[in-house]
């Protein structure tokens, strides 16, 4: 006898998965959060200079989003979803706590890698899993809610991290620390398995068919080069951890603070951006980007008060990467091939971050004024590229 869905209180089994992932991705992303946090300044403290930082930031998530790809073409030939994403979980989240063992920078950047790869692994399958329930919710309100609560963790583990060091902790504490939302996510993670087997089922009750696309149109390719373009100027947080404890522009307790300031003001932001996606769709990810682009001349010369501004610019870049981006995506999606699109759709996204990462960090050694071009200039570049994806969108465009 098939089990009903789980629903909690009046909400439909749908956004109660919904809800249930978020859960898993709050835990998971304390756990995340929390060690990049502490990333930057742990290296250098291992005797990494400030361009192996930002290299190894920007290589750990080019894995993410290159991983993603080959996880999303397994699962779709496979059908093994969960036990894609579990080991991913896994890898992601047990490399964190990890560090807190290691004594030489190699070992350390080996574990942050390993989580870009355990990140690739499960991100294509939950936001096709996620996908799912838009029919009955909406894609800018089902992921602006799921990325509100991820982003709920990304500013929970960097305030822990934040009062351990203040209370003269150490970042190896730290690290060791953050096992315990560790394990709170792997717990949530199983329960969501059992819940629902089949996310697939949620789709069955939406009041309205969905519009599949055949294959990978021209609108898919035009809206990766341009989440690329974006991509390429949103700095990873390593570097600028890096930035503000080596000027000493922030005292140490203070660098997971201004994580913590930037990815509260995206939770703030991706509820109110997933409703206006909803409404009024390309206009939002405009805005998004042309705020993002300003982070960067606020965070390097603005001082401390502008750039705790800075980094709340950063955090709507991240809502714009982590919330519409995948909303975009889901509205040009090729039938039965769910996952594979959106890993290669962020893989592309993760060659545009490496190639920004490598660039941001060498530019740092030389002229923190041509950095800071760099990550305008290309981001403000993506914005004509999304109004030309959208126009072969609403003309639909023929396949490739």
């Amino acid at each position: 006898m098939a089990r009903a869905p789980l629903s909690i209180g009046s909400a439909s089994p749908a956004f109660t998965f919904v809800l249930l992932m978020g859960a898993v991705d709050f835990f998971g992303d304390t756990t995340y959060s929390g060690g990049a946090s502490m990333n930057g300044p742990f290296l250098a403290s291992l005797g990494a200079g400030a361009a192996l930082v930002s290299i190894t930031a920007g290589g750990s998530e080019f894995l993410n989003y290159l991983i993603r790809g080959i996880s999303g073409y397994v699962a779709d030939k496979t059908g093994k979803y969960w036990r894609i994403a579990v080991i991913g979980y896994v890898l992601n989240l047990i490399a964190v706590p990890a560090i807190a063992l290691t004594g030489h920078w190699s070992v350390a950047t080996a574990l942050i890698l390993l989580q870009g790869v355990g990140r690739g692994m499960r991100k294509p399958i939950i936001e096709a899993m996620l996908s799912y329930t838009t029919g009955q919710h909406g894609k800018g309100w089902v992921y602006g809610v799921h990325n509100a609560l991820d982003a709920g963790g990304r500013t929970v583990g960097p305030l822990v991290i934040a009062l351990l060091l203040f209370l003269h902790g150490d970042q190896r504490t730290g690290y060791a620390v953050l096992a315990i939302p560790c394990l709170l996510a792997l717990a949530s993670l199983i329960f969501a398995r059992f819940q629902f087997p089949v996310p697939a089922r949620l789709e069955e009750a939406r009041s309205e068919p969905s519009k599949p696309t055949r294959g990978f149109t021209p609108a898919y390719w035009l809206y990766m080069l341009a989440g690329a373009c974006f991509a390429a100027g949103l700095m990873n947080f390593e570097l600028i951890a890096y930035f503000l404890s080596s000027t000493r522009l922030a005292e140490n307790y203070w660098v997971p603070l201004f994580l913590a300031f930037g990815t509260a003001s995206g939770v703030i932001a991706s509820l109110g951006l997933g409703k206006l996606y909803d409404r009024i769709g390309l206009p939002v990810i405009l805005a998004a980007v042309l705020l993002t682009s300003l982070f960067s001349p606020l965070v390097f010369f603005g001082g401390f008060n502008l750039a705790l501004l800075g980094m709340a610019l950063w955090g709507i870049g991240q809502v714009t990467q982590d919330m519409l981006l995948k909303a975009v995506v889901a509205g040009v999606l090729p039938e039965n091939r769910r996952n594979l699109a959106f890993g290669l759709f962020f893989a592309g996204y993760g060659g545009g971050w490496l190639l920004g990462s490598i660039t941001t960090g060498l530019l740092y050694e030389q002229s923190r004024l041509a950095l800071v071009l760099f990550a305008v200039v290309v981001q403000l570049g993506s914005l004509p590229i999304f109004v030309l994806a959208r126009r072969w969108q609403d003309d639909g465009g023929t396949d490739d």
